[in-house]
């Protein structure tokens, strides 16, 4: 049934990749001018629609440069958001000012987070805010080229990696899987830990890269369990979430590598899905409590993912997330070879001394 649908959606794809392919090439060519900024920037985003892994890798790149004191801004369009044009984060922000994602960066690192929707608008108002800022990193801006970037990282799926993806609305591709052409760096994410040598190898053979293109595999490390009203509350997941029942929910593209890794420590796992970014409502809440006070007996606790965390705290829901017993499961990325050479080529590009002298539109 699945299939027959795709294939009645193949004509679209089709209409779809053509109208992307033209917009491509007009950048390419350069009648649609590319803006070049005297900052460095670094787009991380991917071809496929949602659930990459985008978000933690960014937070790697953050963690990585923080490290070195670096000053460094982050520029998204605040996805699912209800306000409007430039937004620089604040103490105060929460998800329907900035979007979930924004919000992570916000509440976990000493960066400047702004969402704009038009990029170039969004960097130029930064670079006037802040003119000590060493990098921009752009979240989800594959597509968005009106800013020519100085580095472009894409990230893919393991289990289901661009070159095996079809395009919008019969696959999950954004525009043709040439368009890997413009990344500098590919990283494919959500790599199984057990994953052999050779199975990478042959992974490789297949993603062919450019000779300007390094490849790297990442995989999903998830950090202990900690309660949304006291961070220092916390439930080792190896050691102690083998004894319990959890309920866990997530409004997230791709919760599956959520849930498997919940089933494989705790006692008992029911999972309640919700569409990806869902702003939750206070009947969400309840039904959400109402379902885990159907277990019967102690030793059960809720379970969700940072980004949803970050929706439960907008004011008109957070008085009644306190009370549930919440716990947030954590999760970053690390590589499974190469993590040095990654590391290097990232503060290569921030600390080489670019300095462009054609002029950008004010």
């Amino acid at each position: 049934m699945l299939q027959g649908v795709k294939i009645v959606l193949l004509p679209f794809s089709f209409i779809y990749g053509v109208i992307i392919d033209i917009r491509n090439r007009l950048f390419d060519i350069g009648i649609l001018k590319q803006t070049t900024f005297p900052v460095h920037t670094i787009c991380v985003g991917n071809l496929a629609v949602g659930g990459a892994g985008k978000t933690p890798h960014v937070e790697y790149i953050i963690k990585l440069l923080l490290a070195d004191n670096y000053k460094i801004a982050t520029l998204s369009r605040g996805y699912k958001r209800l306000s409007t044009g430039y937004v620089l984060a604040n103490d105060n922000s929460n998800t329907s000012d900035i979007g979930d994602e924004p919000l992570i960066f916000k509440s976990k690192y000493p960066i400047e987070v702004a969402v704009d929707k038009s990029r170039v608008a969004g960097v130029k108002r930064l670079m006037q805010q802040f003119n000590n800022i060493n990098c921009v990193l752009l979240d989800d801006a594959f597509q968005h080229r009106w800013i020519k970037c100085g580095l472009n990282i894409c990230v893919s799926d393991y289990s289901k990696p661009y070159f095996s993806d079809t395009l919008l609305p019969a696959g999950t591709l954004r525009e043709f899987v040439s368009g890997i052409k413009r990344a500098d760096i590919i990283i494919i994410s959500k790599t199984p830990e057990r994953t052999s040598p050779i199975d990478l190898r042959n992974f490789l053979k297949d993603i062919k890269p450019l000779a300007h293109q390094q490849v790297f595999f990442s995989y999903l490390k998830y950090g202990e369990l900690y309660s949304i009203t006291n961070s220092n509350e916390k439930i080792d997941t190896l050691n102690e979430l083998f004894r319990y029942r959890v309920v866990s929910f997530a409004g997230i593209a791709n919760a599956e590598p959520f849930v498997n890794y919940l089933k494989e420590y705790a006692a008992l796992v029911s999972h309640l899905p919700f569409t990806d970014h869902h702003n939750y409502s206070v009947k969400d809440l309840e039904d959400i409590e109402r379902y885990f006070r159907s277990f019967e007996g102690g030793n059960k606790i809720l379970v969700t993912t940072e980004k949803d965390y970050m929706r439960l705290k907008n004011p008109n829901i957070w008085e009644i997330a306190k009370r549930m017993n919440i716990f947030v499961l954590p999760v970053e990325v690390t590589f499974k070879e190469k993590e040095q050479e990654f590391n290097e080529l990232i503060k290569k590009y921030v600390t080489r001394n670019r300095i462009y002298h054609q002029k950008y539109s004010q």
